[in-house]
């Protein structure tokens, strides 16, 4: 069995260890760690990565990865392989309430990282060099922005056929064509040949069940397709979407959305309504294409050019 070993501790199979691998120091010099959870199976099998909040406000992830762990320690058996769970990845975002550092940078866009860069790119650079290596698949929970909201979606680059078939096996609403962006988690896996699915659902700051409960869901279709776990679960009706756009708002104003999340619209139709405050001017937002509503602006005040309803095309 691949030999399991963070920060000099090594898991045996069938071994369950905590780690708390040291990332810095806060400017009070309180040591911040980053908890590390490993559950591993006494057979051998796949090593899964799961990971929450690269993004510090996407409180969704965070808690749809502490379920997946609270299942595996209490009622969910784990056959084969091993599960590397690191619940909460970016703690200074978490901790203010933010997507990014305190320096402003993107953990997610500054991979592989560096151990004498900005403080995002000593992280990404621990997770380069002690998680991905260690690993075959993963799934790195997200969810849409601040007042953005996502149905939930797998997104996977179609060039990736294995990442492909994983994301069928994950089973929800959408699978969605998404390219590797540079400096990325995802593209940093896949340039060692790893696997890593990035699941989208729900809204930042906002717990969203409904989400949370379609990545668990997902996370156990996926983990018994690779025969990790004895617990099939029901499919879902799964769409493959070739491509996506947003539609933009062509005028400033209030927003109203006749549509939902999820719903399937064709091309012409009237999807939401964007008025000024006094009613006097109306301007209606059309669909371009036929296609299904896979994300949604939920704010009410909007200025022209926001993103405002995200179409998945079959």
């Amino acid at each position: 069995m691949k030999e399991i070993q963070i920060n000099g501790t090594r898991v045996q199979p069938g071994q369950s260890v905590n780690i708390e691998l040291p990332i810095a120091k806060l400017p009070t010099h309180t040591v911040i760690d980053l908890p590390i959870f490993i559950r591993s199976s006494k057979q051998e099998g796949p090593v899964v990565l799961i990971s929450g909040g690269v993004h510090g406000d996407e409180i969704n992830g965070v808690v749809t990865a502490k379920k997946i762990l609270e299942e595996v320690d209490n009622n969910l058996t784990l056959e084969r392989g091993t599960l590397i769970i690191v619940p909460l990845v970016n703690i200074y975002g978490f901790l203010s309430n933010s997507r990014t550092f305190p320096d402003g940078r993107d953990l997610n866009r500054s991979f592989p990282g560096s151990k004498k860069g900005s403080l995002a790119s000593r992280i990404a650079f621990i997770l380069s060099e002690e998680i991905i290596p260690l690993i075959d698949f993963g799934i790195d929970f997200h969810t849409g922005g601040r007042m953005l909201s996502n149905h939930p979606q797998i997104r996977v680059d179609y060039k990736d056929k294995v990442g492909l078939e994983l994301a069928k096996a994950f089973g929800t609403h959408y699978v969605v064509h998404s390219k590797h962006i540079e400096k990325s988690f995802r593209k940093t896996a896949y340039k060692s040949r790893k696997h890593l699915l990035v699941y989208e659902g729900g809204e930042s700051m906002r717990l969203d069940p409904y989400a949370i409960e379609e990545g668990i869901v997902g996370t156990k279709r996926l983990l018994h397709h690779l025969e990790m776990i004895n617990a099939p679960q029901l499919p879902q009706n799964t769409i493959v979407l070739k491509d996506s756009e947003w539609i933009r708002a062509k005028a400033s104003g209030i927003f109203y959305s006749s549509v939902r999340l999820g719903d399937f619209v064709r091309k012409g139709e009237v999807l939401a309504h964007i008025s000024d405050p006094y009613g006097q001017v109306i301007v209606p937002v059309k669909a371009g294409t036929n296609g299904h509503v896979i994300g949604l602006n939920n704010n009410p005040v909007i200025n022209v050019g926001d993103a405002v309803i995200h179409l998945g095309m079959e």
